[in-house]
């Protein structure tokens, strides 16, 4: 994968509790939960741990084993520290494997979107209140994108045995262009849209900025964050992740040796 990240606070917030990272061979979006204690402390530390060790990745059962262990970090955190207890962090990101196939590892509302001959599709169900009432018939997609507790959500990584996080094999196509986002873009930037910015940016770089751009302009009250890949032929394996939000400043407080 060629991948890039971009991550902002944006205008409303103080905190960017939005993580990322972006590498050759994953990359990754969190986002900290609203409401609980140290939401980026919690994003800052699963995307860290996740992006930690040996890249190589031979299935589906050995990230999800990374992924409880990157989660029971968090735990760890809150064992030492009981004035974080009830902090937790949405999840989305990608892995390839060892044999060419494409893992999706998704908790809450963070979302992936594909573009395919130009054509862009969601590839994460959201775990919300607001889905499942979609789910139900209660409500209508439209209603949803507007609904006061849209950002309630049903699912995420918090420490605890009973967290559940689904992965998805896919097949990757030469061509591909996938986006991870936080709900800091997804709700304010509409589907047609972020196809438009997927299709006429040169580089994952110049998409990722310009997602995270309009979602700014778009007046977005949360942080914004965008990962871009692109799924490309004889690139070079790199095992150096780059980070991004959360992630870049806890991880200049210490985090990693945390």
């Amino acid at each position: 994968m060629r991948a890039a990240a971009v991550s902002n606070v944006g205008e409303f917030r103080r905190i960017n509790q939005d993580a990322a990272f972006a590498a050759s061979w994953a990359a990754a979006v969190a986002d900290g939960v609203g409401g609980g204690p140290a939401g980026d402390l919690a994003s800052a530390a699963l995307v860290h741990r996740v992006a930690s060790g040996l890249p190589a990745m031979r299935d589906a059962e050995q990230l999800a084993a990374r992924m409880r262990w990157a989660n029971w970090d968090i735990g760890a955190h809150t064992r030492r520290d009981p004035a974080l207890a009830g902090m937790a962090t949405t999840y989305t990101g990608l892995w390839l494997t060892q044999a060419g196939v494409l893992l999706l590892a998704h908790a809450g509302d963070s979302r992936a979107y594909l573009l395919r001959n130009n054509a862009l599709s969601r590839q994460t169900r959201d775990d919300s209140l607001v889905q499942a009432m979609v789910d139900q018939g209660l409500l209508s997609p439209e209603e949803a994108a507007v609904h006061p507790r849209r950002n309630v959500i049903t699912a995420s990584l918090g420490g605890h045995d009973e967290d559940v996080v689904a992965v998805a094999e896919l097949q990757p196509a030469l061509g591909d262009r996938w986006l991870l986002c936080s709900d800091g873009v997804s709700d304010y930037v509409p589907h047609d849209e972020l196809e438009r910015l997927l299709q006429l940016a040169p580089s994952p770089e110049r998409a990722a900025d310009w997602v995270v751009r309009v979602a700014l302009d778009a007046g977005t009250r949360d942080n914004a964050t965008a990962v871009v890949c692109d799924i490309v032929e004889g690139g070079v394996l790199s095992d150096r992740p780059v980070f991004v939000g959360a992630a870049v400043d806890r991880f200049a407080e210490g985090l990693e040796s945390a």
